[in-house]
């Protein structure tokens, strides 16, 4: 039954030293971003930040708060590492990183909403039954035992993060390498790999590569005959995004991941070696089983669906970007945009034309540039910034975009007054123009 399946007692290594691995990256991440500025250039230097569309409530501490948030964040980090109050300190991470995560998306990353839901995940399990100053501080709560739930929903939630990126891959673009041309463009002044990454059979062989890894990875490590196989082209996969892509600790967090496909007296043996391996137990219901498992199901569910809503949104993903976040499209087309901006007085029919440097960085304005969310709300910034002025304007832009190798095209109707409409983020946005290839 799913419930003996759910709920029989297994060797909790692999969650144990996934904490000890997920603690530290999480440091590394957070005190990553004071040392390479992106705490700077994304919630200090900016006028304001572009948050996700319902949680303009959510705003950056002013400096040098923000920095103090962040290091509160890499001692939690460590404090998950170590399994000190491991609840409170994991709980505490996760709603401080959600609130980055939603207050501003200049810098929007996959893999941030990744950790986002890894971490939630996290507080719900119990990672800090052994090796933790929480075990030291009381030893009655020390187990060599979790329940089967805690593995099959982590590898239930990385398949699907696999699987769509994957079926993601399958359009033009990516298929006759041309977007992975563009991608590597940038990486041609790299030391020796560089000259290599622009050659055609390079595109070739890292487009297939990522179909296929993407597709199969987590099959290939559920089956034992080809575990060490996936794990070798995992290290591979990974090292080779971690050197090239550049994106941070994600690559290092996905070979972390890989612990809960093997045993756990494999896990065991490796990393805690002079202690007993844990047999199989049966099953134990606790008294909330019911309510657990519903939750599960319910937040699996909700992963499967939330990355097929673009398609019940008229017009294509690539081009109106409707759907696309939250959903595992990773790394599958560039954007480009140039716009304009005129503000009109509704009563003194007064206009001006706006310079975006006055109001925002380099980075929102490549994204004011191409990305639909992005133009309506500094439409709706620049609504409020002349209310503050006393004057009621309307906001026209006129703007094209282009995506990977394509030419520029029409995507504003600049008949529109931006700053008049709501957005509905489950109905598409009428002035976004059609795509040329929709036409």
């Amino acid at each position: 039954m799913i419930r003996d399946f759910l709920y029989s007692r297994i060797d909790n290594s692999p969650l144990v030293v996934f904490r000890i691995c997920f603690g530290l990256l999480l440091s590394l991440e957070t005190f990553g971003a004071i040392a390479t500025g992106w705490v700077r250039r994304n919630l200090v230097e900016p006028e304001f930040t572009f948050s996700f569309i319902g949680f303009e409530w959510l705003q950056p501490l002013p400096h040098p708060w923000m920095y103090v948030y962040f290091v509160v964040m890499g001692l939690l980090g460590l404090a998950v590492m170590a399994g000190y109050r491991y609840r409170f300190s994991m709980a505490a991470f996760t709603i401080m990183w959600t609130a980055v995560y939603l207050m501003q998306k200049t810098a929007y990353n996959n893999h941030y909403y990744l950790l986002v839901l890894i971490c939630a995940l996290m507080c719900f399990m119990p990672a800090h039954r052994n090796l933790s100053l929480d075990v030291r501080r009381n030893p009655t709560w020390r187990s060599d035992t979790m329940p089967a739930w805690v593995k099959w929903l982590v590898i239930g939630q990385l398949g699907i993060v696999y699987t769509y990126a994957a079926l993601a891959k399958l359009y033009t673009d990516w298929l006759d390498f041309s977007f992975i041309g563009l991608l590597m463009q940038s990486r041609a002044g790299y030391p020796v790999i560089g000259p290599l990454l622009q050659e055609s059979w390079a595109h070739q062989a890292i487009g297939g590569f990522g179909i296929v890894f993407d597709l199969l990875v987590v099959p290939a490590l559920l089956w034992r005959p080809t575990r060490n196989f996936a794990l070798a082209a995992s290290v591979f996969f990974h090292l080779f995004n971690s050197i090239v892509l550049q994106i941070g600790i994600f690559p290092y967090l996905s070979l972390a991941f890989i612990l809960f496909f093997y045993p756990g007296q494999t896990i065991r043996k490796r990393f805690l070696r002079g202690r007993e391996a844990v047999v199989k137990n049966a099953p134990v219901l606790p008294g909330y089983h019911r309510w657990a498992t519903a939750a599960m199901a319910l937040y699996l569910g909700v992963q499967l669906t939330l990355p097929l809503r673009h398609h019940f949104i008229p017009g294509d993903v690539l081009w109106t970007e409707e759907g696309h976040r939250l959903s595992w499209r990773m790394m599958l087309r560039s954007r480009q945009g140039a716009i304009r901006f005129r503000v009109v007085d509704k009563s003194t029919k007064w206009s001006r034309e706006i310079n975006l440097k006055e109001h925002l960085t380099p980075s929102q304005i490549h994204k004011v540039m191409a990305y639909p969310d992005f133009i309506w709300q500094f439409a709706q910034y620049l609504k409020q910034h002349y209310r503050e002025q006393r004057r009621e304007v309307a906001v026209y832009a006129r703007g094209q975009v282009r995506i990977n190798t394509r030419p520029f095209h029409p995507f504003v109707d600049p008949e529109t007054d931006l700053a008049s409409i709501p957005w509905d983020p489950f109905r598409p946005s009428p002035w976004i123009l059609p795509a040329p290839w929709e036409e």
